[in-house]
């Protein structure tokens, strides 16, 4: 519930954490479930495919004495002309495929349809000025606009000022506005660009009087947001060396360094705050407090959820970076200050969360040598409840904390000494953001949606916590048709799974319904219902929709996500299966009519499921996934994953690793279900070369005539920043291609 574009330690290692997902493939053992014979299904109508050659080498690698094969090694180097010639003829093949689906057209004017509706960001106040983003419906990207602060909600449209179109910047829609930051007297506005989906930044100030860029550019900057100076003359900012040519979307991320750019100054003269070259895999998010005194400085290792905490007192000329907080035992997210009283969000003791102070005039500083200081004047404020403590802000006298119940956000108002004072009321069952703002601001604003209410924006009074709905977007979708259920599913080990349901009021279980059952299950990172035109489109056409809760997401705490990530990776496997199996025992749906989907660290859970129970779905899309699991480190930030996977360097974890990597279990001979693989050209966190060595091992290995396609997105990335015309573009081909195989 942080100011909007506002950066933490723990924000960036979940955002990394959501841009890494990669698994090995070919392992020596198959699943037992595999060997299954599927059930007979009715064939695709349309022909055979014939796949473009996929040339095998003898590459073979050892790993702690074993010998593995990796025969499709050369599909690494995306760059080299023999990978692109076989993207272009996979693109073909596809493309000649998807041409042919008669839900194709159809379904794209409808996502047309279903896209057009206006739709606006978060507004982040300063200088007595709201900034925030819009899209009139179509827009491959939303325009940054700056009003004035006390106008009305129904006037917004009239006054409001463009301040950034990214729109502009290139023809095809693939150039991004990343994150933004208005400085406290709301004169100058900090932004980045994303450049054809990948993660680089490059910084930029702007004047929010005249519309126009200062001389200041800053590069190479990845994984970081920015903090202003009190005084608002420069910004802290992380950044990497700049790669060598050739490197940047493929070369490893390590050494993250901490900068002060100073306003008019190049990039060259920027001082550097703090670095570890002994730590190579440490990171840096700095805050600065309210009141300009500290500077706050989150150091994140990899994806683990575990931070230390530095400080500067910006106060006293020349001070040092002191840590307050070490040893990387728990997860310390910074949000608020008093004085010398910094306050954290931490699971310290606390697998659902708290919230502690901490008098930065008392704390130990940490000697040299010493990994931890004397904590015993630490202050508990708000202490761990039954649910899940997801984020807390600071405004007024109160603190205003939301919490994950099943999933479900709720939000709780409590007084400075953490006595609960009421529960905010919300529009119903589903997710909220926001409750953003500078600690001393009257008002502050939340979005709520659910898989079928677009994202509402509502006003609330600081002083009250009273809240009123602000603005309502209105979308071609009858949205009282349709209803959200919460079941709980029996995984394999006897653990209670929830799964949100989303389908026709009207629908009966008669296991007539396609289904698409979604998840992710990684990295701390809980999954809350929100709404989607896709979504929506697919509903609209008769599907039903599923969203699983799986171990190794955040939805139930520290527990929940330890108990899905290294050796217990297979839990988050296991409670998928059980998922997809209650779907088919409560009659929703049968196996001929369900399909799977996941992004990234879920498109490892995709490949992983569907090598592990080829028999138990009809379709699977499988995006942007971590497919190789013994060599997804040796790229970009990869190496960060290990902390969630374990890595074939480590001799304890290459068998777990091989039990698993899509890429490694694939039969020849087998029944895969219908696939359709997505990746991009430009993704710079999971590199697609998963995706291609996954495509060409499953296209060999297929067993049957159900198609094995892969779709590879060009000027785009991992996701961020995508057209509007390419996610139309895609999700007509996605529905299309399950509409035909389901």
């Amino acid at each position: 519930m942080t100011d909007s574009n506002v950066s933490h330690a723990s924000f960036w290692v979940a955002k990394i954490a959501c841009l890494l997902l990669a698994l090995p493939c070919l392992a020596a053992g198959l699943h037992p479930a595999a060997a299954q014979s599927p059930p007979s299904a009715a064939m695709p109508t349309t022909p055979a495919i014939t796949y473009p050659p996929s040339p095998t080498s003898d590459q073979v690698d050892d790993y702690h004495g074993r010998s593995i094969a990796d025969p499709y090694r050369w599909l690494e180097d995306v760059e080299s002309v023999e990978t692109e010639a076989w993207v272009t003829a996979e693109n073909e093949v596809t493309q000649n495929y998807l041409r042919k689906l008669p839900a194709r057209e159809p379904m794209r004017a409808r996502l047309e349809e279903l896209w057009n509706y206006a739709r606006y960001g978060m507004p982040v106040q300063r200088g007595g000025k709201y900034f925030f983003t819009h899209n009139d419906g179509l827009q491959n990207q939303s325009v940054l606009y700056v009003v004035a602060a006390d106008v009305s909600a129904d006037q917004i449209d009239n006054q409001r000022s463009v301040l950034i179109d990214p729109n502009t910047l290139s023809e095809d829609g693939t150039i991004a506005l990343g994150s933004w930051h208005p400085s406290d007297d709301g004169r100058l506005l900090a932004y980045s660009i994303a450049d054809g989906g990948s993660d680089w930044r490059t910084w930029r100030v702007r004047d929010v009087a005249t519309g126009q860029d200062t001389d200041d550019v800053v590069s190479w900057s990845k994984f970081s947001g920015i903090a202003w100076t009190p005084n608002g003359d420069g910004f802290y900012y992380a950044r990497y060396a700049q790669p060598s040519a050739g490197e940047e979307l493929t070369g490893t991320n390590e050494n993250q360094m901490l900068y002060l750019h100073r306003l008019g100054t190049p990039q060259d003269d920027d001082v550097l705050v703090y670095a570890r070259p002994d730590e190579p895999q440490w990171g840096f998010s700095p805050t600065v407090t309210e009141d300009g005194r500290y500077l706050v400085i989150e150091n994140w290792k990899g994806t683990q959820p575990k931070t230390q905490v530095f400080v500067r007192d910006l106060q006293q000329e020349d001070a040092k970076v002191q840590k307050i907080i070490s040893g990387f035992d728990a997860d310390y997210r910074f949000f608020a200050s008093l004085d010398s009283t910094l306050y954290f969000l931490t699971d310290l003791d606390a697998p659902r969360r708290r919230v502690i102070a901490i008098d930065v005039a008392q704390a130990d500083n940490l000697p040299a040598g010493s990994e931890q200081g004397d904590r015993s004047k630490w202050r508990s404020i708000i202490a761990q409840g039954d649910d899940t403590l997801e984020d807390v802000s600071l405004l007024g006298d109160s603190f205003y904390a939301s919490y994950l119940s099943d999933a479900l956000s709720k939000v709780v108002r409590y007084d400075r000494d953490g006595q609960q004072r009421a529960e905010i009321e919300l529009p119903g069952k589903g997710s909220v953001t926001g409750f953003g703002g500078r600690q001393d601001a009257t008002e502050t604003f939340f979005s709520f949606s659910n898989y079928v209410t677009p994202p509402s924006l509502h006003r609330v009074d600081v002083a009250t916590g009273k809240s009123e709905l602000w603005l309502q977007p209105q979308v071609p979708f009858d949205v009282n048709d349709y209803i959200t259920e919460q079941v709980f599913c029996t995984s394999k080990d006897g653990t209670r799974v929830p799964i949100l349901i989303t389908r026709h009021r009207d629908q009966r279980n008669d296991g007539s319904n396609r289904t698409l059952l979604y998840a992710y299950g990684g990295f701390n990172i809980s999954l809350t219902p929100e709404y989607s035109p896709a979504i929506a489109a697919w509903l609209d056409n008769g599907g039903v929709y599923a969203v699983a809760n799986l171990r190794g997401g955040g939805e139930y705490g520290s527990a929940w996500h330890e108990a899905g990530m290294r050796l217990n990776k297979q839990n988050v496997f296991d409670d998928f299966i059980a998922a997809a199996e209650h779907l088919i025992d409560t009659g929703i749906t049968r196996r001929e009519k369900l399909a799977i989907r996941g992004g990234s660290n879920g498109g490892l859970l995709v490949g992983a499921v569907m090598t592990q129970r080829p028999d138990l779905f009809a379709a699977c899309l499988p995006a942007v996934g971590v497919m190789d699991m013994l060599r997804y480190h040796k790229f970009t930030i990869g190496w960060a994953w290990a902390s969630e996977y374990g890595s074939s360097d480590e001799a304890d974890q290459i068998d777990n690793l091989l039990s698993y990597s899509p890429l490694h279990n694939l039969t020849a001979g087998t029944c895969y279900p219908a696939t359709l693989i997505t990746t991009a050209d430009r993704d710079d966190r999971v590199v697609p070369g998963h995706s291609f060595k996954f495509a060409a091992a499953l296209q060999a290995a297929q067993g049957c005539e159900k198609p094995v396609l892969i779709r590879i997105e060009t000027r785009a990335g991992h996701g961020a920043g995508t057209p509007t015309s390419k996610k139309i573009d895609e999700y007509a081909d996605l529905w299309a291609f399950l509409i035909e195989n389901m």
